[in-house]
């Protein structure tokens, strides 16, 4: 079982996040990266100078680069740039919105979890047209999970095993709004907020997180306790979406749970210390609301439906 690290979805400043990217080309035991901006257009450029140096670095450490597509494709310009990452030669492209396959042109590509692939015959869809591999949905149950996998064995499946939920996305730029401002001069405030906006109750309780365009969970998801079930289920690769922790540290965590070094309890609370004041959760893969925490890791499949 393989371990990959999900884009960024935060807006980081280009320092960060280029040196983000070289840590975890140095230090990291993943075998896949995905690099690139996914949630808002306007956050691209500045990125962009410094992809280059960082795909060259996560090469030079054996890493496999994958590059991330909008999630939400609008405008004549993301439609325009969507077409050129599309037809790249040199790039390995991640798709996050489905119009990408109009402009493929034959190539393999990987399929993000922000494409709604809940069952085995959208899954064969996009595998016959050039799919390798498929991050399901967060939302998906163990049950959907392990099918999908069966039906579909040419493909590697993953799964988001930690980060906060992506559950929607927008048009309209929620940080934007929050600070009083338009979309179109935001001022990019969502920097402000390097793990996403927390957004609470009437009560004051945690409810969600707002990243620009983006709705995300209060709590992170770890499927650290579930990593012996979802290897019963045919998956090949953990997907870790980069928070505002150590996520090196979270990497290796998940590295050593997946070779039996660390119990996975253990790994689990040890993973509290890496990104403390923030809930876990894993209600989703066991088909509970998506914000408990819930299961024995080492479950059937029968007793996780």
């Amino acid at each position: 079982m393989q371990l990959t690290l999900g884009p960024v979805l935060y807006h980081w400043s280009p320092e960060r996040w280029r040196d983000f990217h070289y840590r975890i080309a140095d230090e990291a035991p993943v075998s896949t990266v995905v690099v690139g901006e996914a949630v808002c257009s306007k956050r691209a450029p500045f990125k962009q100078d410094h992809i280059p140096a960082v795909v060259e670095r996560l090469e030079a450490a054996g890493k496999r680069v994958l590059h991330a597509s909008l999630i939400l494709v609008s405008l004549p310009r993301e439609r325009r740039q969507t077409g050129e990452l599309m037809q790249a030669d040199e790039a390995e492209v991640e798709i996050n919105d489905l119009t990408c396959l109009a402009t493929l042109a034959g190539k393999s590509f990987a399929v993000g979890p922000f494409v709604n692939v809940y069952n085995e015959a959208t899954a064969g869809f996009l595998a016959e047209r050039g799919a390798m591999r498929i991050c399901l949905p967060p939302e998906l149950p163990l049950s959907a999970v392990a099918t999908i996998s069966a039906a579909l064995p040419q493909v590697a499946t993953e799964v988001f095993a930690f980060g906060k939920v992506p559950l929607a996305i927008s048009a309209r730029c929620y940080h934007a709004r929050a600070h009083n401002l338009t979309k179109d001069n935001c001022r990019f405030v969502c920097e402000q907020d390097p793990d996403g906006m927390p957004v609470k109750t009437l009560e004051g309780a945690g409810f969600l997180s707002v990243n620009g365009v983006q709705t995300l969970s209060h709590s992170c998801a770890s499927l650290l306790r579930d990593i012996p079930a979802l290897r019963r289920a045919g998956v090949a690769s953990l997907r870790l979406s980069p928070q505002n922790c150590d996520m090196v540290a979270v990497a290796r965590l998940f590295r050593d749970v997946v070779d039996g070094l660390l119990d996975p309890e253990e790994g689990e609370r040890r993973l509290g210390g890496i990104y403390p004041d923030v809930p876990f959760a894993n209600g989703f893969l066991h088909a509970a609301p998506g914000h408990v925490r819930t299961g024995e890791g080492g479950g059937s499949l029968g007793e996780l439906r």
